[in-house]
């Protein structure tokens, strides 16, 4: 069995919560985290939101649920090697994605575009905004009430937000990180726990492979087309030689196992290598480094690198990608021009929380209700709205 390594984020030491509450006498901090994530509403719509596909496209295809879910296996397996807090950091992989609009990062970029005026729109901030404000699930507080450890992981899993080491040079602080922020100090200038550290990279094995897998499955691109990608064309053939006679299935699937497990292989190598020369003694020494303790090779580095080189072309920009992205913005910016001037339409829980045809206050509760909407409900307000024969 691994001991707890001296700089897992300990639950009994957490910086505690915005509102006090009393400690449970069966679940640690995280673990009381983790089930607030798993039971909110955010969560679930989670099932019909774009990974790359929108949902009625394929049943077998990637949902944010169903990565949210991958990535947490794998942060909880590698946590498990490295000695670190499995709960802690299960909870910072199936939130990390709370945030994302409808019809993923076209979704997005349409929501960032109309809401530029009043601080624009950015998932990592979504997701803060999500587990503090939006949810209303306790008759003492707004949102989830989480720990500082998973506030603080879930906007720095990818890096300190200010300082010098800051990973958004390019883009100013997001507004509802910075409020936030005022209340609470997430101490933004430094890295996250190693847990969150952990989630981050757990995050880019899954989606690495899984979009191998559905690219394949999907026929954007051969087996064959891999054959020069790194890591993914030697594993192919390796198997392909092994298992001449197999299914193309049965070798996308063992191809995807494999490189799963070398992908975490060496990411807890790499991380045993910086453990020993760093040598930190606790999470805040972790923090302190002023580089990240969780960390791919230099040579994985350089597979992942060629992979997404590959897949942006023939994946995220394939054209039946981009018919589908298109559509996405099209349907996010009908809905955000008509809610903003016409707010009575909304729900009325969401209209209440309005003031008034086209204020700041108005185009930021619509950014939220958009994107809150799975791709299947905002295709539905769509054709609400906007196809007179359809019911309202």
């Amino acid at each position: 069995m691994i001991q707890r390594a001296p700089f897992a984020t300990r639950p009994d030491q957490s910086r505690g919560r915005l509102h006090a509450e009393p400690a449970s006498a069966t679940r640690t901090p995280f673990q009381r985290d983790r089930d607030r994530i798993i039971h909110c509403a955010a969560f679930r719509r989670l099932q019909y939101k774009t990974q790359v596909f929108v949902c009625h496209e394929g049943e077998n295809f990637r949902t944010r649920l169903t990565h949210s879910l991958e990535v947490a296996q794998i942060a909880r397996a590698v946590s498990r090697q490295l000695g670190l807090d499995e709960d802690l950091a299960e909870a910072l992989a199936l939130a990390h994605d709370l945030g994302h609009t409808p019809f993923g990062h076209a979704g997005e970029e349409a929501l960032d575009e109309k809401l530029r005026p009043v601080g624009g729109f950015d998932h990592n901030a979504q997701s803060l905004r999500i587990v503090t404000r939006l949810e209303r699930r306790y008759l003492a507080f707004d949102g989830l009430n989480l720990t500082w450890e998973t506030l603080e992981g879930l906007v720095k899993h990818n890096g300190p937000l200010t300082g010098p080491a800051a990973v958004r040079r390019n883009r100013p602080l997001p507004r509802a990180i910075a409020e936030y922020a005022e209340l609470h100090d997430l101490a933004l200038d430094s890295h996250a726990g190693p847990e969150a550290q952990v989630a981050a990279l757990s995050d880019d094995i899954a989606y690495n492979n899984h979009d191998i897998e559905d690219g394949l499955r999907a026929g954007l691109f051969s087996i064959g087309d891999l054959a020069g990608v790194p890591l993914v064309g030697p594993l192919f053939a390796e198997v392909t030689a092994a298992y001449p006679g197999a299914e193309a299935s049965q070798r996308i699937n063992e191809v995807v196992r494999r490189m799963i497990g070398l992908m975490i292989t060496d990411l807890v190598a790499e991380t045993r290598r910086r453990i020993a020369r760093f040598r930190p003694g606790s999470a805040a020494e972790v923090r302190g480094l002023g580089q990240p303790l969780v960390a791919f090779s230099d040579g994985m580095r350089a597979n992942d690198t060629g992979l997404r080189e590959f897949l942006h072309p023939h994946m995220y920009r394939h054209y039946t990608v981009n018919r589908m992205t298109s559509k996405g913005r099209r349907v996010v910016r009908d809905l955000f021009d008509l809610l903003v001037i016409e707010p009575n339409c909304l729900p009325p829980d969401w209209y209440r929380l309005t003031d008034g045809s086209g204020t700041p206050r108005t185009a930021r509760m619509v950014g939220d209700y958009i994107a809150g909407l799975s791709d299947r409900a905002a295709l539905e307000e769509h054709r609400k709205l906007f196809d007179p024969q359809e019911k309202s």
